[in-house]
């Protein structure tokens, strides 16, 4: 009987091709005969391809063509899963021949190394090879899952490609995180461990799904103990215990130490455990427990036993000292993370407290044995690398990037004589080179560039949207050296935008097309009253430019610019021509230095304007109006309103 042919329609005048059951039986058939052969990846996987989807192109599948493959090859994994569970054989060694011309590998692997293949080189969608691992880890067991997880971390080179990661990374972090979840804390540590040095060697440092930027404590690592003395009596105090044991409620959620209360608290009974930890002797049997066997490191468990009857014995243990005193110094080092003593306003006393109580938990540490000096430069170390950490979390995690130097084998002798350069180094020496060969170097506009406030703008925008999720204390508003760059340039490049600091603060200068419509709605609106005082502003100055270009108004201006007395007869001088005054144009007299402070409002250049006018037109009155007032006090006359009218700015 003859197969059905697909059957074409056409969508959009272009194509498109509705697969029957026939093509995918056929897929079945082709595969399942090229994985039972075993032949070389490259040698087979192209034609193995052509031959069950007789794609339109030769050698690429369109959309459709990649998602009935897809389907057909994730039905094939799962009958051969099936078929290795019937034979009760292991999942990933399926199918394997123990033969001379055998390779080893099981029709499980041949499947995954084709499609892999397959999607390095382009032939098929890059993410369909992470589509059929996450459905293998689904249907194995957790036995057969660490062979799975094997064969991933194999392949983690050709994995992390530019052409697969992008298309693969959340089908990868899927799979894993779902993996972890279905393992055991306590039995399942070691493969634990693999996965996670799996997501950190295979995602890059800039990811940002895994930098955990709110910093959100795991708050479900409770630490449960007795809250009751036990009625057949203890070998150490029971106050002590509940003492030493509530420790763990704040090292598992340091947040709570920002407010005074609690930190008193935790302060009190730091200082009873390590007061007890001063008297108290290690025992004589230290040695062996850092000879552990490779079996017991392998079980060994993390968390501690609370029973109240093991107190006496785990002060003795040397590991368990130092498991609480680097609990301790983590603590500390956490209220110590820039930002969070400034926002939660520490007083210095518990600066002071938290400093002393670290000097403590070190000196313990040096005298726990064994190698305890050596112990505590390794633990201060990672201290210095996590912090490290965060100020890169607080900069928005900018990609990180080290460019490795090429080393130049070079067969010069050893004692080469230095070059010496006139300015002190190469660099400044080249540039006063070419300013003496070329004077317009240094006066080139296009040496200082200023940068357009899109462009600036850009970070705080992004530190401003709620999904991005940094904390308020990271925001590039708090750095004040970068808020006032940001409004100089805003200054010159859009008045407006400037003019929005009065009412919206830092937030309202950020160019609106950068900002989302939520945080849009968050900002405050520009209220009523300022945008009619801004008007009436507006029209009191012009209305002051009319009344100066006047000729025919009246007016006693000379008179009080000259420091004339109002007694003086109107004869004592010659009347004074405002058509000849020559008009100040603010713009051009008033020069703010580009080092000045910015200034929230154009009145504040009203003063020298002030002075600008007294100064053109004390100059167009005669010598014989001028009263024998000083310079300096008719200066000062003039600006305090004196002799019964104002000076007008012309």
């Amino acid at each position: 009987m003859a197969m059905a042919e697909p059957v074409v329609a056409v969508v959009n005048n272009e194509p498109a091709y509705v697969h029957c059951l026939s093509d995918r039986i056929r897929i079945l058939a082709v595969f399942r005969d090229a994985i039972s052969k075993p032949l070389p990846t490259p040698s087979i996987a192209v034609s193995t391809m052509q031959e069950a989807m007789h794609p339109q192109k030769q050698t690429v599948l369109v959309q459709d063509e990649n998602q009935l493959l897809e389907n057909g090859l994730r039905s094939l994994l799962q009958e051969v899963v099936a078929d290795a569970v019937d034979a009760g054989e292991s999942v990933m060694q399926y199918g394997r021949v123990i033969a001379e011309g055998d390779d080893g590998r099981g029709l499980i692997t041949r499947l995954l190394d084709i499609v892999l293949y397959l999607c390095e080189k382009g032939h098929v969608e890059g993410g369909m090879v992470f589509q059929l691992l996450e459905d293998l880890t689904e249907m194995s067991t957790i036995r057969d899952c660490k062979e799975v997880f094997g064969y991933i971390e194999s392949k983690q080179e050709t994995l992390g490609k530019v052409k697969l990661f992008g298309r693969g990374k959340l089908v990868m972090l899927r799979t894993c995180n779902q993996l972890l979840r279905c393992l055991s804390k306590a039995n399942d540590v070691v493969f634990c461990g693999r996965i996670l040095m799996f997501l950190a060697h295979f995602f890059p440092l800039s990811e940002r799904s895994a930098v955990n930027i709110k910093g959100v404590c795991n708050v479900s690592n409770e630490t449960k103990y007795e809250k009751e003395p036990p009625k057949d009596g203890l070998l150490i105090d029971f106050n002590f215990y509940k003492t030493f044991w509530s420790l763990q409620e704040y090292f598992c959620n340091p947040t709570v130490l920002m407010h005074p209360a609690r930190f008193q608290a935790f302060i009190t009974s730091l200082t009873v455990v390590l007061s007890t930890f001063d008297t108290q002797f290690l025992g004589d049997d230290y040695e062996s427990s850092s000879h552990l066997d490779e079996e017991d490191d392998v079980m060994f468990n993390i968390k501690y036993l609370t029973s109240s009857n093991l107190m006496s014995l785990e002060l003795k243990d040397p590991g368990f000292r130092r498991h609480v005193l680097v609990q301790c110094l983590i603590i500390f080092d956490f209220l110590k993370t820039p930002g969070k003593m400034e926002k939660d306003a520490l007083r210095e006393s518990i600066r002071e407290e938290i400093k002393a109580h670290e000097e403590h938990v070190k000196q313990l540490l040096e005298m726990t044995p064994p190698k305890g000096k050596t112990f505590l430069s390794s633990i201060m170390h990672i201290l210095e690398r996590e912090r490290n950490w965060v100020w890169w979390k607080r900069d928005g995690c900018p990609p990180f990037e080290r460019v490795h130097p090429e080393h130049k084998s070079t067969h010069e002798p050893s004692k080469r004589r230095r070059t010496r350069w006139r300015l002190g180094n190469k660099e400044l020496s080249l540039l006063w080179k070419w300013a003496d060969q070329n004077p317009n170097a240094m006066t080139d506009m296009e040496r200082v560039q200023m940068p357009p406030i899109t462009e600036y703008w850009k970070v705080l925008a992004d530190d401003m949207d709620p999904s991005a999720g940094i904390e308020e204390e990271y925001h590039h508003k708090n750095d004040k050296v970068y808020c006032w760059k940001g409004l100089r340039f805003t200054a010159r490049q859009d008045l407006e935008a400037f003019s929005r600091y009065t009412e919206q603060k830092i937030g309202g200068v950020v160019p609106t097309e950068l900002l989302s419509n939520e945080v849009r709605n968050m900002l405050p609106k520009n209220s009523e009253k300022s945008k009619i005082k801004g008007v009436k502003k507006e029209e009191d100055g012009i209305a002051s430019i009319v009344q100066a270009e006047d000729p025919t108004e009246e007016t006693q201006a000379p008179a009080s610019l000259t420091g004339l007395d109002e007694t003086t007869p109107a004869d004592a001088g010659t009347p004074m021509d405002f058509d000849t005054t020559p008009a100040v144009n603010i713009d051009e007299e008033i020069n703010v230095p580009e080092s000045s402070p910015l200034v929230d409002h154009v009145d504040s250049a009203a003063p020298g304007a002030l002075d600008i006018a007294a100064e053109d037109m004390s100059a167009s009155v005669p010598e014989e109006a001028v009263s024998p007032v000083p310079p300096a006090e008719a200066t000062l006359e003039v600006l305090a309103g004196g002799q019964g009218s104002s000076p007008k700015i012309l």
